[in-house]
Formats: C-alpha cells, structure tokens, sequence
C-alpha cells in the first residue's frame, strides 16, 4: 500500500487526555496535518476489560483508515498496553502507542536503576512497563502505582487545585518510599499535573513525559519509512478534531491545552465503524 507523505498522521484516545499527544507533534513535527479522535462517549478505558478496548480501538481505527491517514498513534496508554500489539497485526498502516517511547527513555535516564510508573488501572495491571523495561535492562526494579482520580480532577479543569494535590501526595507517597529516581507519566492526562507530580517528587526525580517521546519516535519513524510531510502546509485547518460525544466541551478543554485554536469538532457515530 502506498501513502501519500503529505495526509496526515491519525491520533486517537479514549477522550482529551491524548491531546498531550497532539500537542507535541504540534511542537516537534509542525509540518504534518493531524485527525484526532477523542472517544468521549466511552471514556475512561483505564477500567474497561481488553476485549472491549481492542473492539473500540478497531472501530476507531477503521474511522481514522477513512480520512486517507498515513499513520496511526495511539495516544492512549490503555490501548497501547492493551490493543497494540493486535491491531499492528491487523492493519497495513504504521502504527505506533505511546509505551515504548516512554519505556525506552525511562532505561536511558534512570541512574539507580529504580524507576516509578504511574497509570490508570488497566496500564499498571497490564504490567506492560515493567516488561519493556526488563527487555532493555532486567537489573531494573519497576514500581507501579495506579492512579485513577487524576484523569477526572484534570478534565475537570483542577490542575492546580489543593484537592488535586492532596490526592497526588497521598497517590505519589509509596513511590517516594521506594526511591525511585526516574517517573513515567504513564497515562497522557498526566503531563497537564508535570509541575506538581516534580515539586511532590522532588528535584532528585527525573519525570518522563511519554507524549515527548511518542512525538520524537513517530518523527524517526516517518523517516524511516520516507513519509515525513516536507512541505509547509498552507491548509487553513491542518488540524481536524472528532469525538463520539460532547464536542463544546472538548473543544472547550483542547482550547485551553492546545498551542492552536481549535475552530470545529465534530461529533460521529463510531459504532457504525
């Protein structure tokens, strides 16, 4: 199958959390055009069974396939943890999550070989992390530590709230007590709490941001296979936002995060897919 270098990359996540994502190919590859599927009907996945991401991430898939993308990214940490690896195998289009990137970067960084990871439920039980990393390097120790009240408390917009902090503490306490020097943001709403998770760590602990690293990777890639867009878009829209529910508010939210004014989002029915 041949693709054309100039259509645009396909980002997709359970809901806003993978604008993190969106963001930093904005940044890092200003070149390319996105189509972002945010699944707000369905969201969160953190809590949903394999079976069930897998059949959404299909579904989501199959939509992004009928925006002519060159490539897919899997801007969703659960998906990436609990589809990826399926739907590579199924479909004859790059795709790429956000694990491997962090993982990898996490090994590189890490100096006593002691590295947190924090994530919904679904991303620490999948132990996924913990296996990557022990690929790269076994002499790692990996703790995991899930922390299902953040996605909410960012959606709700208390990213600098003292609830949220007081939440953070309390989530991030057993890290602190394992000595950890390295800490993967593992869920892509967490780069929207990086100046409170540091100062809670402490400036002794790396933070790594998996949404950076997905954003370099997917550039290495498009290299790789001769898809990088080499031409400056003069599209006045190079950006396309979709969700499955609520769009007011979700273009609401990806104004607030978004280097980008985000004009439209458009609501589908991704069942139908």
């Amino acid at each position: 199958m041949s693709l054309d270098r100039e259509a645009p990359i396909g980002v997709f996540d359970s809901g806003v959390g993978g604008l993190t994502v969106a963001r930093e190919i904005m940044r890092n590859l200003p070149q390319e055009r996105i189509v972002y599927f945010g699944d707000t009907a369905r969201v969160p996945y953190g809590s949903k069974s394999k079976e069930t991401i897998l059949r959404y991430s299909r579904q989501i898939i199959r939509f992004l396939r009928t925006q002519d993308v060159k490539a897919i990214v899997v801007a969703c940490n659960t998906a990436s943890a609990l589809a990826l690896e399926v739907v590579e195998q199924e479909f004859d289009i790059p795709i790429i999550g956000v694990i491997k990137p962090g993982a990898k970067v996490a090994v590189e960084t890490t100096k006593n070989n002691r590295i947190g990871v924090i994530g919904t439920r679904a991303t620490i039980s999948s132990g996924l992390y913990p296996s990557l990393i022990a690929q790269r390097n076994p002499d790692i120790s990996v703790f995991g530590c899930a922390c299902p009240l953040f996605v909410p408390l960012v959606e709700e917009g208390w990213t600098k709230d003292p609830l949220t902090e007081e939440v953070a503490r309390r989530y991030l306490k057993e890290l602190q007590e394992k000595d950890v020097d390295t800490l993967i943001l593992g869920c892509t709403h967490y780069p929207l709490l990086r100046s409170m998770i540091g100062r809670i760590m402490g400036s002794n602990v790396t933070l790594v941001n998996p949404a950076y690293e997905t954003a370099l990777a997917l550039g290495r890639m498009l290299d790789a296979k001769g898809l990088r867009n080499t031409k400056d878009t003069c599209e006045e829209f190079p950006y396309r936002f979709y969700v499955s529910d609520a769009a007011d508010r979700f273009k609401e939210f990806a104004n607030s995060i978004l280097p980008y004014d985000v004009e439209m989002t458009q609501q589908i029915r991704i069942e139908e897919y």
